[in-house]
């Protein structure tokens, strides 16, 4: 399929990151005012209805930019030429302001303040090797199906780790940077203090780290134009014509 341009490109992301925030926090709002006071229940309305919004927004935003809506899968796709480097440092701002105006968002919808920092201190080592183990899955699964031909599964399965990584990590699988930062800006069941968000980005990063490497070993033939195919098919990373713009 043809590369749409870097800025429409970019607005996808931006806009797809937003929801995603919006759909995280927005909706861990609703699970408190639910069910006050059962934090199980809580946690699985936050979990299904997070599952569900992503699988919607990779469908929607996917055929422009790929849907990554996440540094570490950005970057990833860079490491493997699915995805020009200087096009993922690109990526990078625009899903952490999209997460941003995506807090914001969820708390003006819920009659919060716009910007509430969070107070929900999440830094422990049981957290931190709960985000390695679930960015390095997030990332592995992501890979394995474009390797194997499947990535038209790819918004459906990326939707059910997540939904399931909920629960069976004790982090509650953020397993993205730009969520993390935009999660701070809401002092709601779903935020985070940022004095835990460095810890959780450095987890983040050394889990995608992780995956690349497993990926190499499981995967070894993973072609540039396969990555490309990473959750909704863009256009691999090349080098352009002499005189024409990449």
């Amino acid at each position: 399929m043809s590369q749409a341009a870097l800025w429409r490109r970019l607005l996808a992301e931006l806009l797809g990151s937003a929801f995603l925030a919006a759909i995280v926090i927005g909706s861990g709002y609703a699970a408190q005012r639910l069910s006050p006071g059962d934090t199980g229940l809580e946690l699985l309305e936050n979990a299904a209805a997070t599952a569900a919004g992503l699988f919607a927004i990779i469908l929607m935003f996917g055929p422009v930019s790929g849907a990554h809506f996440n540094p570490v899968v950005s970057f990833a796709d860079a490491v493997f030429g699915g995805l020009r480097w200087r096009d993922a440092a690109a990526y990078l701002p625009a899903q952490v302001a999209g997460c941003i105006a995506g807090a914001v968002a969820a708390n003006l919808m819920f009659a919060s303040a716009a910007v509430s920092i969070s107070t929900k201190d999440r830094a422990t080592p049981a957290h931190f090797l709960s985000e390695v183990i679930a960015t390095l899955g997030l990332i592995v699964v992501i890979f394995a199906l474009a390797r194997s031909g499947r990535s038209a599964s790819a918004p459906a399965a990326v939707g059910a780790y997540i939904g399931a990584a909920y629960f069976f990590t004790s982090s509650t699988s953020f397993a993205n940077p730009a969520i993390t930062i935009g999660r701070m800006f809401s002092d709601s069941f779903a935020g985070i203090a940022p004095a835990s968000a460095p810890a959780f980005i450095g987890a983040q990063v050394l889990g995608g780290a992780l995956a690349v490497g497993v990926i190499r070993a499981l995967y070894p033939r993973l072609t540039p134009g396969q990555a490309a195919s990473i959750i909704v098919p863009h256009e691999p990373a090349r080098s352009a014509a002499p005189g024409q713009p990449r």
